[in-house]
């Protein structure tokens, strides 16, 4: 019996480089096209998210489908891409959106119904108050918003403190309410830490 062939240093350390690659490739390919982990900044998403909060998000649900009503998710914002925010979907393509008196109502593509969409998911703060930019103003007039396609309209939870498509503005102050599709990273899945906090985000359904 031939004894084991031996390898030398240059070997082995060619083999621990090799492996740390291949380590690192998975790694890259898992948060760029199937999950990544993302810690939420500020108070915009109360209840639902609180600050320091670590979530994670699901890209691979957009690869495969288009962002929904009632989805939580990372995204660019149109007036600062270079940092992402959490909020909620609330409108898509095709949707005009109604804010007047606090109270959201959508009417769907290729309706001509205009529904109240409950809400279960806002506290008590935040229930029957969303107002007109700014957010905090109380302004209880009517506004409308008619989705592009290709486009999306955002909210956070805590309606009298996110900046949002309500709030969002380019450099000349023109309202720039709708968010890209192809600006949206990921659906958020779960929430990781703390500890205590961990569960998955329901999506809601909305009666339209």
């Amino acid at each position: 019996m031939k004894p084991a062939k031996q390898h030398g240093l240059w070997f082995h350390l060619f083999d621990v480089l090799l492996n740390i690659v291949i380590i690192v490739g998975v790694v890259a390919i898992i948060r760029t096209f199937l999950i990544s982990p993302f810690q939420v900044e500020g108070n915009s998403m109360l209840s639902t998210l609180e600050h320091k909060q670590y979530i994670i998000i699901n890209k691979l649900a957009y690869h495969t489908g288009s962002p929904g009503r009632g989805d939580v998710v990372v995204f660019r914002p149109p007036n600062d891409p270079k940092r992402p925010y959490v909020k909620r979907v609330i409108g898509v393509p095709g949707d005009r959106i109604v804010i007047e008196d606090g109270i959201i109502s959508i009417e769907p593509k290729g309706s001509d119904t205009l529904s109240v969409i409950d809400e279960s998911y806002l506290n008590s703060k935040n229930e029957g108050r969303t107002f007109q930019a700014p957010p905090s103003s109380g302004n209880r007039d009517r506004i409308s918003y008619q989705v592009p396609e290709g486009r999306y309209f955002l909210l956070g939870d805590n309606r009298q403190g996110s900046v949002d498509s309500r709030s969002f503005r380019n450099g000349s102050g023109e309202a720039i309410p709708y968010v890209l599709e192809d600006s949206i990273l990921g659906r958020v899945w779960l929430i990781a830490l703390p500890i205590s906090k961990i569960q998955s985000l329901e999506v809601p359904v909305y009666d339209l």
